[in-house]
């Protein structure tokens, strides 16, 4: 084996790495992704060192012409990966040194792989994170645009999925407006903990030469750096965090996901998917399959086992970095890449949604969902409202019994569970009636779910 094929640490080792080893071991295959944050890191760590006279201008200069050399042909996809440089900063620096010479050797001073990685996995999450946001304020857009056209329609409101009381269908989507405004926060507040850099932590002790981090960080706009050089290189709760933030909005995406299967079914038909998001079965020609949230359901598992394998991960390590973080990125990276595919289809998705206003209605009127409006109605009247409950808990078997919703009882039929019921009553048991006297912030009354859509949109600019 010759100097040149020598891996970066091998001159400590008598034999060398087995071949089963080497790939059990090589991370090349998925890391290679950090490759641009790994170069943009290198430039501003190659800065650092010139601006503290640690390397020559002219070393600076060769770097800078070797890396953008390098960057171009990853791009272009003509850099040529090698399983036996083990990870993409191995691979990027031995081409580096093939072009560049001992410039690129030189660059690896004051660094150590393990703050390195810790610095790509962060530039890349940090930048993951500012396109979800983007894509979390999409598919909210997209929730504001249905809801807008739909405030007077009347659909029930379920709780334990028996019909409870009456909501406008804006007002449902409006619920999980709300849920992925505080997933966008959640991610944003994560991403202040991931903007913290690690460089200059070295393996795990810091370095004696006299660098500058805060300059580093300056350049590659970090808002601080990690103040504990154990703790930077070792720990991976930023990506935890992220992971946990992820596992949120795909379970606010499930259970959204749940309802529009529900509503598809001709059992409840309040809804259509457009075509391009269903398909059909290869035996039963009248299927229509809504295939997309399904798989959202699914892939939701897909991410929590994520989260779970990043927490088991990092739960036995003792400080400072182990072989064992190298498991970090694939879980991270397939988090990122399901919530980036999932929020993209899932805005278009809801673009292309049927509504069926007479379904919803009718549905309304199954379940007697106008019965607490009733009970409200005799409180206000004076009646203590466990007598009114009881009233009306009565009023609703009286009606079960002859098949029909307590606005079709007569005044008189009525009247027979509390003499405090007169013809006024015939207003509150109306949809339309119970949506607007729940006229109050965050309540269903049209009015205060279109203010609430101003507010939404408002906060999305």
């Amino acid at each position: 084996m010759t100097m040149q094929d020598k891996q970066a640490w091998s001159g400590r080792f008598a034999e060398p790495v087995a071949e089963l080893v080497k790939r059990y071991t090589a991370s090349v295959d998925f890391d290679k992704r950090l490759a641009l944050v790994d170069i943009q890191g290198s430039l501003a760590h190659a800065q650092m060192l010139a601006s503290c006279d640690i390397i020559s201008t002219q070393d600076l200069k060769d770097i800078q012409r070797g890396l953008a050399q390098i960057e171009n042909e990853i791009l272009a996809g003509q850099f040529e990966w090698q399983l036996d440089l083990e990870d993409v900063h191995l691979n990027i620096e031995k081409r580096l040194t093939t072009l560049v010479g001992d410039a690129g050797k030189r660059l690896h001073t004051g660094r150590s792989r393990n703050d390195q990685v810790a610095t790509d996995v962060r530039l890349y999450l940090r930048h993951s994170i500012d396109d979800l946001i983007l894509l979390v304020k999409a598919l909210q857009a997209a929730l504001l645009d249905l809801a807008q056209h739909h405030t007077h329609t009347v659909m029930p409101g379920f709780t334990h999925l028996q019909v409870a009381q009456p909501v406008s269908f804006a007002h449902h989507l409006m619920a999980y407006f709300e849920m992925l405004k505080r997933d966008g926060e959640r991610l944003a507040d994560c991403r202040k903990r991931v903007n913290r850099l690690p460089l200059g932590a070295a393996a795990l002790a810091g370095t004696s030469y006299p660098i500058k981090r805060e300059y580093v960080a300056e350049l590659l706009d970090f808002e601080g750096v990690c103040e504990n050089s154990l703790d930077a290189v070792s720990d991976r709760d930023f990506a935890i965090e992220f992971a946990a933030v992820g596992s949120l909005i795909m379970t606010h995406l499930s259970r959204l996901s749940e309802e529009l299967i529900l509503w598809m079914s001709p059992r409840f038909g309040f809804i259509d998917i457009a075509d391009r998001f269903c398909t059909g079965s290869s035996i039963m020609p009248q299927k229509k399959n809504p295939d997309v949230p399904e798989l959202v359901r699914g892939k939701t598992g897909r991410v929590n086992g994520n989260l779970v394998a990043l927490l088991t991960l990092m739960k036995g390590q003792p400080l400072a970095y182990n072989k064992d973080n190298q498991e970090d990125k694939e879980p991270l990276f397939d988090t990122i890449d399901t919530l980036t595919q999932t929020l993209r289809i899932y805005a278009d998705m809801m673009g292309g949604i049927t509504v069926k206003p007479e379904a919803m209605r009718s549905a309304a009127f199954q379940g007697y969902a106008t019965a607490t409006d009733l009970a409200d109605y005799l409180v206000k009247k004076g009646l203590p409202f466990r007598d009114a409950h009881e009233a009306v808990a009565l009023a609703v078997r009286f009606a079960v019994g002859r098949s029909c919703d307590l606005s079709e009882l007569k005044l008189e039929e009525l009247q027979q569970f509390s003499g405090l019921i007169s013809d006024d009553i015939y207003a509150v048991l109306t949809l339309e009636g119970s949506l607007a006297a729940r006229n109050h912030i965050g309540g269903t009354a049209p009015q205060q779910v279109e203010a609430a859509i101003a507010r939404a949109r408002k906060s999305l600019t």
